[in-house]
């Protein structure tokens, strides 16, 4: 099976490496600021002149919004707009205009109501203060040197890595991997390189193919197994929040800039921000590992795995719960479960957002019809049956994967559906975001296309 995987690696950079690296990142700012600006300059133009009575055909030329567009337009300007471009690798430039039409292609969809989800604003300028340095290569020398510590990246040369890169390297020398690029991107006051690359992977099975697992996910426990496995939340962000305070308040004693008067800032307040942001990536770390621990786990275990359809942005809107719905990144444990149930052979089912699990007896499947999220046991009026509120909705969601398989419906796509319906009739998933080829806009495909939603039906 082949599919789209990254490795990413911290780097060690020298001071002139950084300084290059820096010196790539604002190229590309550059080029999308000034890809920009020309194309609300000839919008801004064609709907002047329809205001004036143009015929259509007499109007302003109008820019294309596609990479192979922008790029011919930069390439006739960039003499003009950036003497020094030839300081800089093409990739850099590529970066930035790439960034540019996927982010007026998500706009024209969003309006056009191609493009599922909430609606996508047009594109802004970007800043060097608030946006993150990153840079992408496709193209020229990319490759894992054979000692394994150091990697060779266009124009910038032999880069040290921190760690080793050996996972990558043993797969290139065995011919079951192909680096596609490479992204160079400094988060919490570290650069790391991002090698996104095709891998054949071995076909695996699961450990207990023909087993079946609900996951319930929350905030007391980060996850309820059907199986009666209570999986503690590790709340990383409560756990920091008192050194990440302190760093905050430190950080607001020194002298920052201020864009009004053109002040830089001290290196102390630099020194500030870099501690600060090291805590946040630290809390990011954290987090992200044990949601990685977990889903291998799951994965590699069942055959089947069975998770609701949570709106997660509906639910950070409560100002009580936000930031512990965000600690506990409910959204991407069940991203890496799409992919990894199909790296392993085994299926995700998700249950659409109105299917009742938490007020269904998991034992005689008498639905009530309110549960208060204060209470945390159920309580069965018809059967009796007294249970913990969250095993109950993770027994109720493993009962629902095999009630498709009888019925023979199997995984269904998903429809689109913002509402509830009427109690007793079929309730639609939600349609999925959808993204541009890889062709299109130089990106890679997602690889959580293995989920199988269904179709539901209420009781």
């Amino acid at each position: 099976m082949k599919t789209i995987q990254a490795y990413r690696f911290a780097l060690d950079l020298t001071p002139a490496q950084e300084r290059a690296v820096l010196a790539h990142a604002g190229a590309a700012r550059v080029a999308h600021n000034w890809a920009l600006a020309r194309v609300k300059a000839v919008m801004d133009q064609r709907a002047a002149e329809r205001t004036y009575g143009v015929p259509d055909d007499q109007l302003t030329p109008s820019l294309g919004w596609t990479l192979p567009a922008l790029r011919k337009a930069w390439n006739s300007a960039k003499r003009e707009v950036a003497p020094w471009w030839p300081e800089c690798s093409k990739e850099a430039f590529n970066t930035g205009l790439d960034a540019l039409a996927r982010a007026l292609k998500n706009w024209s969809d969003s309006r056009a109501g191609k493009r599922a989800g909430r609606p996508v604003g047009f594109p802004r300028f970007t800043s060097r203060r608030r946006t993150t340095p990153s840079v992408r290569f496709t193209t020229g020398t990319i490759r894992v040197e054979p000692d394994r510590t150091h990697v060779t990246l266009p124009r910038l040369g032999r880069l040290k890595l921190h760690e080793s890169a050996r996972k990558l390297a043993r797969r290139l020398d065995a011919g079951t991997a192909r680096i596609l690029s490479a992204t160079v991107r400094r988060d919490g006051g570290r650069w790391h390189v991002a090698f996104c690359a095709e891998v054949e992977r071995a076909e695996r099975h699961p450990t207990r193919p023909h087993a079946t697992v609900g996951v319930d996910v929350g905030i007391t426990h980060l996850a309820v197994l059907s199986t009666g496995e209570l999986v503690p939340n590790p709340r990383h962000l409560d756990t920091a929040s008192r050194r990440m305070r302190r760093l905050a308040r430190r950080l607001s004693r020194r002298v920052g800039p201020d864009r009004r008067t053109g002040q830089q800032p001290s290196n102390r307040w630099r020194h500030a921000q870099t501690r600060l942001a090291r805590a946040h990536a630290r809390v990011a770390n954290l987090r992200r590992d044990g949601l990685h621990q977990l889903t291998t786990r799951l994965t590699a275990a069942y055959g089947t795995v069975v998770v609701e359809d949570l709106n997660v942005a509906g639910m950070l809107r409560n100002r009580r719960l936000a930031r512990h719905i965000a600690d506990a990144g409910l959204a991407e444990l069940h991203r890496q479960l799409g992919y990894k149930t199909g790296w392993n052979g085994g299926r995700l089912l998700t249950a659409d957002r109105w299917y009742p699990s938490s007020k269904t007896c998991s034992g005689c499947g008498t639905v009530k019809a309110k549960l208060a999220l204060s209470e945390r046991e159920y309580q069965c009026e018809a059967c009796g049956l007294t249970l913990d509120r969250d095993l109950n909705a993770a027994r109720n969601l493993a009962a629902l994967a095999a009630q498709i398989d009888t019925a023979g419906s199997g995984p269904a796509a998903g429809r689109g559906a913002d509402r509830q319906t009427r109690p007793g009739g079929q309730v639609a998933v939600k349609r999925q975001p959808g993204t541009a080829t890889a062709d299109q806009t130089g990106t890679v495909p997602p690889q959580g296309g293995t989920t199988d939603h269904t179709l539901a039906r209420a009781h």
